[in-house]
């Protein structure tokens, strides 16, 4: 492994912090609320950053959102380039990534995620005559590219800001619509100041990401040195929590950095904070708190780029990101002692987007399970692949 960012990589990742730090003031911040920035997108797209991320890949938007992170900017830069570029340029036809990319690259088409663990939606897909959601059809039958889809999805970051919704049905397909009259917004209030709402899908026109064609339940045969290709709901899933961890980097690094930025300067009994003991080691936890969210999520970041599997890595970087998230956010927040409950100071931001973030995310037991489950199930698989390779080989 080598995590070591390319030149490509280093200089999109310096020019984010340029804009982020010119832009994302906290000034700017308050006056936004929980609205985007809409001149700090601007200068993000112009400046090619979330068109950039279909080169510079997973790693690469890692770093980026890192940068978004330290400022906890108010700009949709995770759930445009997570759900729409790369979610398009991965799984979408070739006239879908001719259609949409421009698009998503310059800012007009900003992309937020519906990906419901319950399958809270429905989808009816057409085809000639054919629906979808029969249950004996043949693969030609599935292969209807037009649907609707019906259901809720409580809370969706970012949707007040999209044009488009990547949505998961209860069957684990992906559906890109389109963000209109049919389909019904309502505000949400997080605990972080996202623009968030409420997605309620009533037959609204939707077009399944991808080619038609290929049946959803379509058996692939893998040679037991080559694990299976991952489906797009899954990769997209895997994805998404690589990204929001590295995020999550970025936002605890900065809350850290303003702790000690403080601990540094305030003084008790003629002396710095910094050099008590205590805040020391609370500040060294703390440190190595980020250092683990950041290289789970650089190993699972690299391992997509290298097309190698990275579920449990991805659930490993999100464990990470939920539980010493929550500590380093917390941590920052106590060093500024009564200035850390001050709901106006910077640093409750982060205090809010770690908590934030740890919601999302998934609490760290239900991740853990999930990381526990899938490393049995991947063992089983695994095991069940050397038997028929003995079976074989012995006939």
């Amino acid at each position: 492994m080598d995590f070591t960012p390319t030149e490509d990589q280093a200089a999109a990742r310096d020019l984010a912090a340029r804009i982020f730090g010119d832009l994302s003031t906290p000034e700017r911040l308050t006056a936004a609320g929980t609205d985007t920035d809409p001149e700090l997108w601007k200068a993000l797209c112009a400046a090619g950053l979330v068109g950039a991320v279909e080169e510079l890949g997973l790693l690469g938007l890692v770093l980026l959102l890192e940068e978004q992170g330290r400022t906890t900017a108010q700009v949709p830069f995770a759930s445009t380039c997570v759900y729409g570029l790369l979610a398009v340029a991965a799984h979408g036809s070739p006239e879908q990534r001719e259609r949409l990319l421009p698009g998503i690259g310059d800012g007009s088409v900003v992309v937020c995620g519906a990906l419901p663990a319950q399958g809270g939606v429905r989808a009816r897909g057409v085809r000639g005559e054919v629906e979808r959601g029969q249950d004996e059809r043949s693969q030609d039958e599935w292969a209807a590219t037009q649907g609707e889809l019906t259901g809720t999805v409580p809370v969706v970051p970012w949707l007040r800001d999209a044009t488009h919704v990547l949505v998961a049905d209860d069957r684990r397909e992906l559906w890109l619509t389109p963000v209109t009259e049919a389909t019904r917004v309502e505000s949400v209030e997080l605990t972080a100041p996202w623009s968030a709402g409420r997605l309620t899908l009533d037959g609204t026109p939707a077009e399944r990401l991808g080619a038609a064609g290929v049946h959803p339940r379509a058996q692939v045969q893998h040679l037991p040195s080559h694990p299976p290709t991952p489906s797009p709901y899954t990769d997209v899933l895997a994805t998404a929590r690589t990204a929001f961890a590295g995020l999550q980097a970025g936002v605890c690094a900065g809350s850290l950095a303003r702790a000690v930025a403080h601990v540094n300067t305030r003084e008790q009994f003629g002396r710095p904070l910094a050099t008590r003991q205590a805040v020391q080691l609370r500040a060294a936890d703390a440190h190595m708190d980020v250092e683990a969210i950041r290289v789970t999520a650089y190993e699972a970041a690299w391992r997509r780029d290298a097309g190698l599997p990275y579920a449990t890595h991805a659930l490993t970087a999100a464990w990470w990101a939920s539980e010493a998230g929550l500590r380093v956010v917390h941590t920052g927040q106590h060093l500024h002692g009564g200035a850390g409950a001050d709901l106006d100071h910077p640093v409750h931001r982060h205090f809010l987007w770690g908590r934030q973030l740890d919601a999302y995310l998934g609490c760290g037991g239900e991740v853990l399970q999930e990381l526990g489950e899938l490393i049995v199930s991947e063992s089983e698989s695994e095991s069940e692949s050397e038997g028929e390779e003995v079976e074989v080989g012995k006939e």
